[in-house]
């Protein structure tokens, strides 16, 4: 097993340094330059003659991408263009928010898609079944930002006043404070280091941090500042996951081992559960680990829509400023967290089905 864990752990490397060379490249043949982009009217050729020496971008470009990796290697992102500060720093900073909304949508998804989804298929062609098709279908068809839209209208208007009303923007009400749990404990903390930008990532998870400080009211807030994005950005996967785990329900229920069981008289909790589900989970992991990339592209609309300052709306100005560094270091950050899941989804594969360990 850890052989096979190791063989993913080295595949992944290529696939990390692909991503970063494509993205390295393919953002300076975006029309335009940093320098025009962000200084405008007042960008005359001597001043971005001198932009571009401060900033390392009259180089050749093999040349500034030979520097940029011996930077990366040693665990240096660059320093963003526009904003002047260390892009780990930023990574620390907002990556934190869109973990947060992209594990609560994929878990919302999951909680919800692979039930529905193994009800559906126990109840074929039942109102239930149909009904569940039926959401899905429309599910799978409502823009996030239209979703996103609604619920906040629904829920912060309509709904005002009521127990069931839920805030529509920002991650803590006004008034509200999470205290990093450093700070709480006491530890002398450098941000601007590896070590403490690792810290400064796990405090601003609010609710992590919540939890291990026992700050119950930031939690709670946190909470049900979050259940309205996650709800808009995890529609999508949860139908997507319903429909495959029904297929793939449907299509193990028919085997022979199932109707061995059945014949055997095995109650239909032991049928479903430790005879289909579990052959049925391959195909249904696969499109769990799949789903996190539609959570990571949706999330740019639903952090705009919920006014929630993560990986989104950074990656969005940077794009309009050309902040090389930023688009690079945090692509590079998405990508790693992408392979980081499908690295375990493969890791589950092995779990599931020993055969795979041997291929």
């Amino acid at each position: 097993m850890l052989a096979y864990a190791l063989r993913r752990v080295i595949v992944a490397v290529p696939v990390l340094f692909g991503v970063l060379a494509v993205t390295f490249f393919l953002v300076r043949l975006i029309p335009g330059d940093p320098c025009t982009a962000q200084l405008g009217e007042k960008a005359t050729e001597a001043i971005c003659a001198r932009f571009n020496a401060e900033k390392g971008l009259d180089k050749p470009i093999p040349v500034q991408f030979a520097i940029y990796m011996a930077d990366v290697l040693q665990g240096d992102l660059g320093r963003s263009i526009r904003l002047n500060r260390d892009v780990t720093q930023l990574i620390a900073e907002r990556l934190p928010i869109t973990v947060e909304l992209g594990a609560a949508s994929l878990l919302l998804a999951i909680a919800v898609g692979v039930p529905v989804g193994v009800i559906a298929a126990l109840r074929r062609n039942s109102a239930v079944d149909v009904a569940t098709m039926v959401g899905s279908n429309i599910g799978v068809s409502m823009p996030v930002f239209w979703l996103g839209l609604m619920l906040a209208y629904v829920f912060a208007l309509l709904l005002k006043g009521t127990p069931f009303q839920l805030p529509p923007s920002g991650r803590l009400s006004s008034g509200i404070t999470s205290v990093p749990f450093y700070q709480l404990w006491g530890w002398d903390v450098d941000l601007s280091a590896g070590p403490g930008q690792l810290l400064q990532f796990f405090g601003n998870l609010l609710l992590f941090n919540s939890l291990i400080t026992f700050q119950w009211e930031v939690f709670s807030d946190a909470l049900q500042h979050l259940i309205l994005p996650s709800l808009a950005l995890g529609t999508i996967p949860m139908a997507i996951i319903a429909r495959m785990t029904r297929s793939a329900m449907l299509e193990v229920l028919g085997r022979d081992y199932v109707r061995t069981a059945r014949a055997k008289g095995l109650g239909a909790f032991a049928v479903t559960l430790i005879h289909a589900f579990r052959n049925a989970l391959l195909p249904v992991v696969t499109i769990v680990g799949l789903q996190l990339g539609t959570i990571f592209g949706g999330a740019v609309l639903t952090e705009t829509i919920f006014n929630l300052a993560g990986v989104g709306r950074i990656m969005f100005d940077a794009i309009t400023t050309r902040d090389y560094p930023i688009i690079q270091g945090f692509t590079l950050a998405i990508a790693f967290g992408y392979v980081a899941v499908n690295l375990l989804v493969d890791i589950s594969y092995a779990l599931l089905d020993p055969r795979i360990r041997l291929r």
